[in-house]
């Protein structure tokens, strides 16, 4: 084993004891099928040890994380899409989603976790994105510089995002 191949697997293992659970959420966030959860997890931690050989420490580790869980989340959803034919919900689409009352109640908890969930399944990859990393406990640099915007410009989405996501939360309305 080389010293490359020593000093990679030592990121790897240091960015999956700190982070690995938050790539668990990733997945999840953006793949409803707990299978193909599983799978992208997979193709996750692949990318990101295959990843560690490139790692210069331009960055942090964090935000090396996350840029490589989101890309490959992100391109996982495209070739999902292109396999379902799935269509995307703008934020002004999903405000737009008519209401349905929740006979069960925001009070159990796994229930509000899955409504919040899938109300951020459904938006456009890049504001699910910012929404993920925000939830992650990003700030807006962390992740302007995850996603490649100021973090003004990130700061004003996560707003709107937020915004959106609490009406439709509180609403009721997930699905058409």
């Amino acid at each position: 084993m080389s010293i490359r191949d020593t000093r990679r697997d030592g990121l790897y293992q240091e960015a999956v004891s700190s982070f690995g659970s938050a790539l668990g959420r990733v997945a999840k966030a953006y793949e409803a099928e707990p299978e193909k959860q599983k799978d992208l997890l997979q193709d996750i931690h692949l990318a990101l040890w295959q990843s560690l050989e490139r790692f210069e420490g331009r960055c942090s580790l964090r935000t090396w994380v996350y840029r490589i869980a989101q890309n490959v989340s992100a391109s996982h959803v495209v070739a999902e899409k292109r396999k379902n034919a799935v269509r995307w919900l703008s934020l002004e689409e999903v405000e737009g989603l008519p209401q349905v009352g929740d006979p069960v109640g925001v009070a159990n908890r796994q229930l509000a976790l899955d409504r919040l969930t899938d109300l951020i399944r459904s938006l456009k990859p890049a504001d699910r994105q910012i929404m993920l990393l925000y939830l992650e406990g990003m700030d807006a640099e962390s992740i302007g510089e995850v996603v490649g915007l100021a973090p003004g410009h990130v700061r004003v989405q996560v707003h709107r995002i937020k915004t959106v996501l609490s009406r439709r939360f509180h609403g009721g309305v997930l699905h058409e």
